[in-house]
């Protein structure tokens, strides 16, 4: 029987990052996201959210791939918060996430992080920490 952990911290949030997950949705949100992974054999170690996105640090299963697992939370979930109404408007995520893969050494931080986003939002918009992400990682691979 093969061993596999992948360890993926995936980061995805509304679609224009409209400010829908508030604070009484969020806890039911998180509840929902990892009662749903599990039944789907996703293993979600943290997870936390913002008014507008969402972190989640999990392990992917040897049948699993990073897009089939954020197309799973990120589908199944839109369509539960629009089945029970829980938004006054359609509920959506962009198509677009972030995922990146990280070593075991780094898993106390990630989860530190994903824990405190509140905190952490308080200096920094989830759009520029993206931005500049995205530009750290294009830098590393070029």
């Amino acid at each position: 029987m093969p061993y596999v952990r992948i360890w993926v911290h995936l980061v995805f949030s509304t679609k224009n990052r409209e400010k829908l997950i508030f604070r009484e949705l969020r806890e039911k949100l998180i509840e929902h996201i990892k009662s749903n992974a599990k039944t789907k054999g996703i293993w979600i170690d943290s997870i936390n959210c913002t008014d507008d996105h969402v972190y989640v640090l999990l392990s992917l299963g040897t049948e699993q791939s990073v897009s089939k697992v954020a197309m799973l939370i990120k589908g199944e979930s839109s369509y539960w918060i629009n089945k029970n109404k829980l938004t006054s408007t359609k509920f959506e995520w962009q198509d677009e996430y972030y995922a990146a893969s990280l070593s075991e050494s780094l898993l106390k931080n990630v989860r530190e992080y994903i824990l405190n986003q509140e905190d952490h939002h308080k200096n920094k918009s989830f759009s520029d920490e993206y931005t500049e992400l995205i530009t750290q990682l294009k830098e590393i691979n070029s």
